[in-house]
């Protein structure tokens, strides 16, 4: 599978084994799911972790989170970055992560996808607002859970964060049978606490609402409304 879409306007979701292309993610992947299933008394699964390419008038973006490789983080499309694993590490580029809203960027191990790409919308509005949300996506410690969600904070966090976001259908999306995506559910449920915190302040016009899901003001880094 290639990275391409139809071409028209719109969104698709891609679902990644996660370590795809990377030997050492991969093992450790698999041995953390081992301990999770054994904890949990189940059988292991396959993890995946999510990306969004994105195509509208303005031109085609890709939308992930990755490890950061360099400084260069203008030239990847990078918005935001947050910690890995405790917050005080994030003094060193090597314990963080950085998100991608990267226009006619690309993702080395889409080529792994497993049954993608998903086209979640076909609205040109709701495309356009993923791409805006993204740069104002909460950035917890990753692969913890700060914001008290029940799940870790990851790279499928910051996907179901912007479609929840955008006002785009969540319920129906899940991984290739057999598998999982750990964080999927934290972003969700951040999501849906900060429109619960603007269905309180509707009266508020500090509060402007787009007509669907969350405008770009309308998030914050910690997981609130502000």
């Amino acid at each position: 599978m290639d990275e391409k879409t139809n071409g028209a306007s719109g969104a698709d979701l891609y679902w990644i084994p996660l370590g795809a292309g990377d030997d050492i993610v991969r093992v450790s992947g698999k041995l953390y799911e081992a301990l999770k299933g054994r904890l949990e008394h189940r059988s292991p699964m396959d993890l995946y972790h999510s990306a969004l390419v994105i195509t509208h008038p303005g031109g085609r973006f890709i939308i992930e989170s990755a490890p950061i490789p360099n400084l260069r983080g203008s030239e990847r499309g990078v918005v935001a970055e947050g910690p890995v694993g405790l917050r005080w590490l994030g003094r060193f580029r090597l314990f963080r992560y950085e998100i991608r809203s990267w226009r006619g960027g690309f993702i080395p191990d889409l080529k792994y996808a497993v049954a993608s790409p998903l086209r979640v919308t076909t609205d040109v509005e709701r495309a356009r607002r993923l791409i805006e949300l993204a740069p104002h996506v909460p950035t917890p410690v990753w692969g913890r859970d700060e914001l008290r969600t029940g799940d870790m904070w990851n790279s499928n966090s910051l996907i179901s964060w912007l479609l929840s976001g955008a006002g785009i259908e969540t319920d129906q999306l899940q991984p290739p049978a057999g598998g999982r995506a750990p964080g999927w559910d934290a972003g969700l449920i951040v999501a849906r606490r900060q429109m619960a915190e603007l269905e309180g302040s509707a009266a508020d016009p500090a509060f402007p609402r787009s007509s669907s899901g969350l405008a770009a003001n309308e998030a914050d880094r910690d997981g609130r409304i502000r």
